[in-house]
């Protein structure tokens, strides 16, 4: 018998791959199944950028093995749009890398910084994958708990109790997935000093900043925050770009020379007319996220109240491309999951996808039209 790696042993396939596969079965039996469940962009990337990639592949270089570290042109683009956006300054040439999706950026974080047995401070609720990749280098995990009473903040008094002398990264996520929080300056602030007092690399990761919110923040416009945190940020939800697998990492030199490192034994560079889309996308006026908006205000509203129909309670000034919605007392996220799937064809997310901190929540995804969740709406 061929025996496999002994980190595969510590993971399992991903939820959502395994549950597609479900729905796939039931939609290939004639359920007529509404997908609520995935955040997947269902709208159109602007014109702009659609038009740059095509009109990119007459260019001589298209077809060549790209620079590791991007085209000098994307790299401008990405530093510019952060000054615009975010009023944070970078060296386009030593302080930003692109990336193929923040999802990559995060397994490229963790092998740059992590050795078997380091330490790993993890939301809970948060994105799977940050458990995963640790998992995957066989990094311990600390999970700190986000509560909805401090509006999923962390609790740097819990923090403080905790071993912290072999923890190398912890990983945020503001505006938080799954719950939507917003970012909160003074959060940000004291996760810079906990950093540099025990010598924990921060690491925000920061794709949903646009998605239904009028204060866009990036946890680098901290006094001091280059000295020991990274960001983490992708086109994928802002522009409706996420097959095209565009992201990048903004950090001080020496961290993003390290993770080079590892990403120059992963790939070969970024497709030239991906790289070209980007930096059309990168350059729209903020009329682009006003108009995306208006569209994602609008759906919300329908699954808030989609939502009031199973007696959920939610929160209205959350951000992001999803509802996270607390269920009614005694009634578990699996089972609400199950029965909307198998009664009224129509698949959520449980909230325990992201940690025991989910259990009796549940998360819906903004990424369909209007009319079909008008449509889910009358099946409830």
């Amino acid at each position: 018998m061929i025996q496999f790696a002994n980190r595969t042993k510590a993971i399992q396939e991903y939820y959502f791959s395994i549950k597609l596969s479900e729905v796939r079965k039931l939609e290939s039996e004639g359920k007529p199944i509404i997908n609520l469940g995935i955040g997947s962009p269902d709208l159109a990337p602007p014109k702009e950028v659609v038009s740059a990639i095509s009109n990119s592949l007459n260019d001589a270089l298209a077809h060549k093995y790209q620079p590791y570290t991007g085209l000098p042109e994307l790299r401008n683009a990405m530093a510019n749009f952060y000054k615009n956006k975010y009023n944070v300054f970078l060296n386009a040439d030593k302080e930003i890398l692109p990336l193929m999706g923040s999802k990559e950026g995060i397994m490229h974080i963790s092998m740059a910084f992590l050795n078997e047995e380091d330490t790993v401070l993890i939301p809970n609720p948060g994105y799977p994958t940050y458990a995963l990749v640790s998992d995957l280098l066989r990094a311990k995990k600390i999970f700190y708990n986000l509560d909805e009473s401090t509006n999923w903040q962390p609790n740097f008094n819990e923090l403080e109790k905790q071993d912290l002398s072999k923890v190398k990264l912890m990983w945020i996520n503001y505006p938080h997935m799954p719950t939507g929080a917003n970012a909160q300056k003074e959060t940000f602030e004291k996760l810079i000093s906990f950093g540099k007092k025990h010598k924990i690399v921060i690491v925000n990761d920061n794709p949903y900043s646009f998605i239904l919110n009028d204060n866009p923040q990036s946890i680098l416009q901290i006094q001091g925050a280059k000295e020991i945190a990274i960001e983490l940020n992708s086109l994928s939800k802002s522009f409706n770009m996420a097959g095209w697998r565009v992201g990048m990492l903004q950090g001080n030199e020496q961290f993003v020379k390290q993770v080079l490192k590892v990403k120059t034994q992963m790939d070969s560079g970024m497709f030239y007319g991906i790289q070209k889309g980007a930096i059309a996308a990168l350059e729209l006026s903020n009329n682009w996220f006003v108009e995306l908006n208006k569209i994602y205000k609008e759906r919300r509203t329908l699954v808030w109240q989609l939502a009031d129909k199973l007696n959920c309670t939610y929160n209205k000034n959350a951000s992001g491309m999803f509802v996270w919605a607390k269920l009614p007392t005694g009634i578990t996220s699996e089972d609400m999951v199950d029965k909307l799937l198998y009664k009224k064809d129509i698949f959520i997310t449980p909230g325990t996808v992201f940690g025991t901190k989910g259990a009796g929540y549940i998360r819906f995804s903004l990424c369909v039209s209007s009319s079909i969740i008008k449509e889910a709406i009358e099946r409830i």
